[in-house]
């Protein structure tokens, strides 16, 4: 080595031992729920694109803990004497992941696209006069008459969830998927390292400002506590398993419940419940085709399936699960059993009869299975059994999820790669109500996939907006309620409760209706 390298390698040495040893980059590993193979969370309202959608966008107003609508990228916000105007001004210092300030343009284009798909966002727009820009971080929304939708819309909390982004994406037609991923939230998506079917990866956003509340549910200051998070998809749940044990990855956010003691058995590892309020099963109908474009055979699915049935099958453990005949989340404020006395007891005899008065021709049902989720697997096959001894005939074609969501969105007819019916889950808190509902949205074309069209569904879910009473708010869901029995949108199927998996060097994870990774500290 001559003189002058080694000159400055020892320069080199000595500027290291000045600054000290460079700080590890922390990495928090997940196998999620799901693999990410859509990255538009307005597009879909897979639960796992709005979990993408959380790391790399924020929301205008967040729901805390106390489920009460909290300001978020909004710094404050005015409400006129009449209640018809609403004011807001965004925060300081909010920015884009391109270093471009956010504007009050970006965000009245993000609402206007988000409200084009959102079942809550449709109808808040019903009352929208005017949505505009102010100067470059306010904007207004003017109302045609007072409705209590504004912030709880733009708060909502769950899929779709009114995520901004800026103008030039937010500009996409909302049926066509966006392809720029700039965002404005806590971490940065790495498009670059994106592979569908094996990881997704986020880098903490150096440049995010925080609120300086404490952080509450989805509510309060945004903190990146680790650098990096990877989502790693092992679609098998034994590995996936095996995985967490070894210290391979740090947190499972599904783990099958048959396999919760395994866990529970392993000193390095905790589980954690974060949604007290639980997750609904649900059963979706197509409208469009027969046999579900008649109301009379989708009424005779209510009488051949049960509950219990979906639960055991899926769950098994009734600690993690509870039959709730009601639309509504057992537990919430507009919880009910009206109209569904009678119905879903799996009275077979009562199926057929009302199949044989709709005149229904044996057109088979062409039902789609998820098979990679663990809690959505075993739903369809009880489906199928369920309706056959119904006196339905079941096609049922299996795929994984993200096909799944692919397919609802078509509305050719089943033999043309459409579908009559599928099983999902919803999180409590994004059905809450019949405006929130986004299965009771029975506006025809711009309802969710499965399109239904009912006038007085429609015209109940706008008295229900304008009402501001509990009680009178409480009777008018009951009559939705009815009218769905009536003209089913879909079939409620219990009510069940998930935990996440992990590591205990893994700390900070939130009690929240979404997984979450701000707040998140990895020893």
């Amino acid at each position: 080595m001559n003189l002058r390298r080694l000159v400055a390698v020892i320069a080199a040495v000595g500027a290291l031992a000045l600054v000290g040893p460079a700080q590890a980059e922390t990495t928090l590993r997940v196998v999620m729920h799901s693999d990410l193979k859509i990255v538009d969370p307005i597009w879909t309202t897979a639960y796992i694109v709005r979990s993408h959608g959380y790391l790399n966008y924020d929301t205008l107003f967040s729901m805390d803990a106390k489920g009460d609508i909290k300001p978020q990228m909004v710094d404050k916000y005015e409400v006129s004497k009449d209640q018809l105007t609403y004011t807001m001004t965004l925060r300081d210092g909010l920015a884009w992941h391109d270093g471009r300030p956010v504007t009050a343009e970006d965000c009245v284009a993000s609402i206007k696209r988000w409200a084009a798909k959102d079942s809550m966002g449709q109808k808040m727009m019903g009352f929208v006069k005017e949505l505009s820009v102010v100067n470059a971080k306010t904007f207004k929304i003017v109302l045609n008459e007072p409705t209590g939708l504004v912030l709880g819309a733009l708060g909502k909390p769950s899929s779709n969830v009114p995520f901004m982004m800026p103008r030039r994406v937010a500009e996409t037609d909302p049926n066509t998927q966006i392809s720029d991923t700039t965002g404005s939230g806590p971490f940065i998506f790495r498009k670059d390292e994106w592979k569908p079917g094996d990881k997704a990866v986020y880098v903490k956003n150096p440049n995010y400002k925080p609120r300086a509340e404490a952080p509450s549910g989805l509510a309060g200051g945004k903190v990146a506590k680790v650098d990096r998070v990877e989502w790693k998809h092992i679609p098998d749940h034994q590995t996936a398993i095996n995985a967490l044990l070894a210290g391979e990855v740090d947190m499972l956010e599904s783990p099958p419940h048959d396999l919760y003691p395994v866990l529970k058995a392993d000193a390095n590892v905790w589980l954690f419940s974060p949604n007290p309020l639980g997750n609904q099963y649900t059963f979706r109908f197509n409208v469009l085709h027969k046999p579900f474009d008649n109301p009379k055979i989708r009424q005779a699915v209510f009488h051949a399936f049960n509950q219990e049935d979906f639960l055991k099958g899926v769950i098994g453990d009734p600690a993690y699960y509870k039959t709730c005949k009601s639309f509504f989340p057992c537990g919430s404020p507009m919880a009910s059993t009206k109209a569904l006395e009678g119905l879903l007891d799996s009275n077979f005899e009562k199926s057929k009869a009302l199949l044989k008065e709709a005149g229904y021709d044996g057109t088979p049902v062409l039902l789609m299975h998820s098979t990679d989720l663990a809690v959505l697997n075993n739903l369809a096959p009880v489906a199928k059994s369920l309706l056959e001894k119904g006196g339905f005939k079941v096609d049922m074609h299996s795929m994984d999820w993200q096909t799944l969501v692919a397919r609802r969105a078509k509305k050719d007819p089943p033999t043309a790669g459409g579908w009559n019916a599928f099983l999902t889950s919803w999180v409590a808190a994004d059905i809450l109500n019949p405006v929130m509902m986004g299965f009771l949205n029975a506006s025809c074309d711009k309802a969710m996939f499965g399109w239904p069209c009912d006038r007085d569904i429609e015209g109940l879910r706008d008295a229900f907006a304008r009402e501001t009473n509990p009680a009178k708010q409480k009777h008018i869901a009951e009559q939705v309620q009815v009218r769905a029995t009536q003209y089913p949108t879909h079939i409620p199927l219990g009510q069940w409760y998930g935990a996440f998996a992990l590591r205990k060097n893994v700390e900070g994870v939130l009690e929240a209706p979404v997984t979450l990774f701000w707040n998140i500290t990895k020893k």
